[in-house]
């Protein structure tokens, strides 16, 4: 690991722990913790992470995918993105097809686990009431995703889950007018980095067919394929 690689490594692990310490917005502090003590029956006898989830994956990851905010009995239970819940199956299984992660399963923080070339977050760090963050939450929690975006100084390509990561990208990244979002669509960023919309990997999605494998499987090879474009 050269200079630059550790220094983007210590300051990812900062990053990492500031995320973990926020309480800036009282309705999700006061959410997650109470999701955390009151539990789902399934998942008594577990103690919920119930803090800001960070991102994680690959320092060197060409790719970014981009969710929505934590899920309450997901990664609010485990303390990592897409993980212990279904959405994080689909996710991850496709990621295992395409060569992008170790396992395709993904159910605890310690299972494992490892992602090529791909780093996985979120705008918005804690789990949301009904999974609707507000406007003023997820602007508060706007600086550490822009910070991840920064460290990450090989990514080229970002992956946006759903209608609310893409918005929230393109912002971030300065794409105007702003993009329309749908499965599949590209834009392209002043600086060169692509954007990528794709249906989140949703139950509600995932069980209506609205969202197959082999949708999400082509989203992530032509990620891939321009993730490499030119080098």
């Amino acid at each position: 690991m050269d200079e630059a690689d550790t220094t983007r490594s210590v300051a990812l692990q900062d990053l990492r722990a500031r995320v973990i310490g926020c309480r800036r917005c009282p309705r999700l502090v006061a959410w997650r913790e109470k999701v955390a003590i009151e539990k789902r029956a399934a998942f008594r006898d577990q103690e919920y992470w119930g803090l800001p989830v960070p991102g994680f994956g690959d320092p060197d990851a060409r790719i970014v995918v981009v969710g929505l905010a934590p899920a309450a009995h997901g990664a609010n239970r485990t303390g990592r993105m897409f993980t212990g819940d279904r959405s994080g199956d689909w996710l991850y299984g496709s990621m295992h097809r395409l060569g992008l992660a170790s396992q395709p399963e993904s159910y605890s923080i310690d299972d494992g686990l490892k992602l090529h070339g791909v780093w996985v977050t979120a705008p918005v760090k804690c789990a949301p009431p009904a999974n609707k963050p507000t406007t003023l939450e997820r602007d508060t929690c706007a600086p550490f995703l822009i910070e991840e975006l920064e460290l990450l100084a090989r990514a080229r390509v970002v992956v946006a889950l759903g209608g609310f990561g893409h918005a929230q990208v393109a912002r971030l990244l300065g794409i105007t007018p702003r993009p329309r979002f749908g499965h599949g669509s590209e834009h392209v960023a002043v600086g060169g980095t692509i954007l990528l919309g794709c249906y989140h990997v949703s139950q509600q999605n995932t069980f209506t067919g609205r969202l197959t494998e082999e949708m999400l499987d082509s989203v992530f090879a032509r990620a891939i394929e321009l993730a490499h474009e030119g080098l």
